[in-house]
């Protein structure tokens, strides 16, 4: 069977489990994943390998490598920063062949109003959170019914609900838009995803790789780094101060490499200690407050912070790591449209080829 790849942007609502299945269907974590809504500010691109599949009493399918695009969660722009990561997604969506519209099957659909008048309910107003859920829907399908190509459904975390419950959402949903597809999945238990692979490479036209076989993103060390920077202040910070903070590598230091007899890198003897990683961080707020928060009673908070880094960070390089954190205040940032443009890190890097090449 012919090779296959190509693009596949995941879309839907905040908190609906993209970059979870993105990581899932990676078989490692890429993407920060936390449990709270629009962790994800930017495209992130997975590259995954999928060897052939020849069917024996079930569907197989083709060699192919799929390119997925987690994305921000589609809602509706009020800062900056939300617009600018809703024209991440806009971007995702731009060059693809297929796309994931994820749902998550824990939003409950509102009772119908005959369903209530049954109850001896006479009417059936939908509010509240109910309204707020029902309109964030209506939000996120308007992109998908503009699309040209493939969408699959997929309907995500249905091991936290009835098997029952899942044929009224599937109704629902099929009746919105003609999907390619609709496949129930549990991307945190990794149920259903031999299902929608399949699916997924089935979509993809014949081609070559985008990316050498060992790939698995494009997205440089110094972004994943500030990522899981800023997973672990959405996990240790509440309420509001989370959703106001960006982080910035200010300093990249890798460890030399230093070359054997041949000109290659010399392999670590057995014992010895690992190379040292130096990294700086700068942690921005809006306000003096958030700041208080982020620092902690004598610096604990931020000690914290840079402890749980660490660690993640240097399974992720492959050394030690020495982290330095510091907390600055940039007043309003989410609404500042230079300050937003400045955190992407397609322009960082752009910058530090600049600044590399002046002083060369």
């Amino acid at each position: 069977m012919a090779f296959r790849s190509g693009f596949v942007s995941i879309i839907g609502r905040p908190n609906a489990g993209k970059s979870t299945l993105l990581n899932a269907l990676l078989g490692q974590r890429l993407a920060i994943v936390t449990h709270k809504p629009q962790t994800t500010r930017t495209r992130i691109h997975g590259v995954l390998e999928v060897p052939l599949k020849k069917g024996k009493g079930e569907a197989g399918h083709p060699p192919a490598q799929v390119v997925l695009v987690d994305t921000p969660g589609v809602h509706k722009p009020e800062t900056q920063l939300d617009r600018r990561m809703m024209q991440e997604v806009h971007d995702a969506l731009e060059s693809r062949d297929a796309v994931l519209f994820i749902v998550d099957v824990t939003h409950r659909l509102a009772k119908s109003t005959s369903q209530s008048r049954d109850m001896g309910h006479p009417t059936a107003k939908i509010t509240g959170r109910m309204a707020m859920s029902a309109a964030e829907d209506d939000f996120a399908l308007s992109l998908v019914k503009r699309l040209d190509c493939p969408v699959v459904l997929v309907l995500n975390k249905i091991d936290a609900v009835r098997k029952e419950e899942l044929l009224p959402l599937i109704a629902h949903w099929s009746g919105l838009h003609t999907f390619a597809d609709v496949v129930p999945i549990s991307a945190r238990k990794k149920e259903g995803l031999d299902l929608l692979l399949e699916k997924i490479v089935a979509l993809l036209p014949e081609g070559q790789r985008y990316f050498p076989r060992d790939q698995v993103t494009d997205q440089p060390e110094r972004f994943l780094v500030a990522e899981l920077i800023r997973e672990k202040i959405l996990l240790l910070t509440g309420e509001e101060v989370p959703y106001a903070t960006a982080v910035v590598i200010e300093k990249f230091e890798e460890p030399p490499v230093e070359p054997g007899a041949d000109g290659k890198a010399k392999k670590r003897a057995a014992g010895a200690k690992l190379p040292l990683t130096r990294i700086a961080a700068a942690i921005y707020c809006e306000r003096t407050g958030q700041k208080a928060i982020l620092i902690g009673k004598q610096g604990s908070m931020l000690k914290a912070i840079g402890t749980a880094a660490r660690k993640d960070i240097e399974s992720l390089l492959g050394t030690r790591v020495f982290l330095e954190l510091f907390v600055k205040v940039q007043e309003e940032w989410r609404s500042s449209r230079g300050f937003v443009e400045e955190l992407d890190w397609r322009r960082q890097l752009a910058e530090i080829a600049a600044k590399q090449a002046a002083e060369r």
